[in-house]
């Protein structure tokens, strides 16, 4: 049996090493951190527990797949509750727009805001159903290994007129600021400033229609503990607390690791759900890397850092949503202050989870457990961290206060956060960054790091550096991607 060595235990690691156990292989996962999942950790604190990363579930049916490879269903393990909104933004003056539900629910929301938009939403939703049917369902899973893939695809991608930006294209058919700042926020959620992100991110809209936005009972940790059964299940060896040091490369092939106590595995086939900037920069010598390569590592753009507050609460609040899209009173120039001049301002957009509106186990009886992510610049900005983390916890508090959460000075209880130096020292993200490179033009398909190491062989990436990019629809469909380039090993007998 042919070994597969997964270094990196995140959703596109996970998805990658029960795609290459379904194949044949004897496989090895191997993750730095002591709980599967990378960046989707779980942390429990005197009962108030929190999803440390991803909280939405859309397209469900990529996990469902995973568990189909082994005639199994998702549906036996995970119960996913559709939410209600999907999302509620909340602005400055104290209004407020319900995102999600069916289209009318959608439309009369709209109505309520910018009753003329209610006809630019429909064109706006069906230009980004025809995104979708190219971006996501026929080229997310496309390999961009070679040039020639990509130019063969100019002429379609500027029929979808990816040459604009995601604002660009909302705001071609909305004229409501609000509604605008609504629908054009989705790039954040994988990395990318509204303004710079090419349009075929846009295929987000009709992605969550089609499928709708979820929770997973238990959050995203009941997911991937379900996950890590289903490769226990099938003979999957998984190593956490490990971290692998270098890759072995011989004759421009992957080999093996080198794990950081100086022990060597070796094997067929190596997966990296590392971040490329860290994979190219720290894990492989440079004159094993082609010109290309090293290029895009040196030109590469990285997203933003997130600052992430957990808190809990003595009491309820009811009236918050299960997501929440707290806006501030600048829109474009926060985001040029977080992604250009890399400036942390004293203003600030947030987004608040609420996992215990729908599953009040997250917190003690009577009482609520919240995260709130606040998009900052990373780490190539400069901040000193240690003294800044504090001053912003306290601002977020404040804000949330005054706004939304009345007396929350007085009920907080139990709270720490997370700044881009614990991206950088617990993900080995590069920058600290939140989604390793950010979501370009000039970063996207074959420019973006490819699925098949360029000039080595039997080392394959996938994650939120690779096509098609971040979010969880983004890296299991790059570990989907891989699939289609590694051959199925002869006569494979499960076990």
């Amino acid at each position: 049996m042919k070994h597969a060595i997964v270094v990196g235990g995140g959703f596109g690691g996970i998805a990658s090493a029960l795609r290459l156990r379904a194949k044949g292989y004897d496989v090895t996962l191997i993750d730095r951190c002591l709980q599967l999942g990378g960046r989707a950790q779980y942390l429990e604190k005197n009962g108030y527990r929190h999803d440390v990363g991803p909280t939405v579930i859309t397209a469900p049916f990529l996990f469902e797949e995973l568990f189909m490879l082994f005639n199994e269903k998702l549906a036996d393990h995970i119960t996913l509750v559709p939410l209600k909104p999907w999302y509620r933004f909340v602005y400055p003056d104290g209004d407020h727009f319900n995102y999600g539900g069916s289209l009318k629910d959608t439309l009369d929301e709209i109505r309520r805001i910018e009753p003329d938009d209610c006809d630019g939403y429909i064109k706006l939703l069906n230009h980004s159903k025809h995104i979708f049917e190219i971006g996501f369902v026929e080229l997310a899973t496309q390999p961009f290994n070679r040039l020639w893939t990509m130019v063969k695809q100019i002429p379609r991608l500027i029929g979808l007129q990816s040459y604009k930006t995601v604002w660009q294209l909302v705001s071609h058919y909305l004229k409501s600021e609000k509604l605008r700042q609504a629908f054009s926020i989705q790039p954040l959620l994988v990395g990318g400033n509204p303004f710079d992100t090419t349009s075929i991110y846009g295929l987000i809209h009709y992605l969550e229609r089609e499928y709708g936005v979820y929770f997973a009972m238990g959050g995203t940790h009941a997911l991937t503990q379900a996950l890590e059964q289903l490769m226990k299940r099938h003979g999957i060896q998984i190593l956490l607390g490990q971290t692998v040091k270098s890759l072995i490369i011989s004759k421009n092939t992957a080999t093996g690791v080198v794990l950081e106590n100086g022990q060597e595995l070796m094997a067929d086939i190596l997966v990296s759900n590392v971040d490329p900037l860290f994979l190219y920069t720290h894990m492989i010598k440079p004159e094993k890397q082609t010109f290309l390569t090293r290029r895009k590592v040196k030109k590469a753009k990285i997203s933003m850092g997130l600052f992430v507050l957990y808190f809990g609460t003595t009491k309820t609040y009811p009236d918050i949503a299960h997501h929440t899209i707290w806006l501030g009173e600048r829109y474009k120039e926060l985001l040029k202050d977080i992604f250009d001049r890399k400036i942390l301002s004293e203003d600030f957009s947030l987004y608040l989870h609420r996992p215990t509106a729908t599953d009040p186990s997250f917190a003690p009886k009577g009482c609520d457990s919240f995260y709130v992510l606040c998009p900052v610049p990373n780490l190539l900005g400069g901040q000193d961290w240690t003294v800044e983390g504090p001053k912003l916890r306290d601002r977020i508090v404040a804000a949330l206060e005054k706004t939304s959460l009345p007396h929350l000075s007085q009920t907080i209880t139990n709270d720490f956060f997370m700044t881009p130096e614990h991206f950088k020292e617990n993900y080995l993200s590069a920058q600290g960054s939140g989604f390793s490179i950010s979501p370009l033009f000039s970063q996207s398909a074959w420019f973006r790091f490819h699925n098949r190491a360029e000039g080595i062989k039997n080392l394959f990436l996938v994650g939120a550096g690779t096509h098609p990019g971040a979010g969880l629809p983004g890296v299991i469909s790059s570990a989907k991607l891989v699939d289609t380039l590694i051959p199925r090993v002869a006569k494979a007998h499960l076990t």
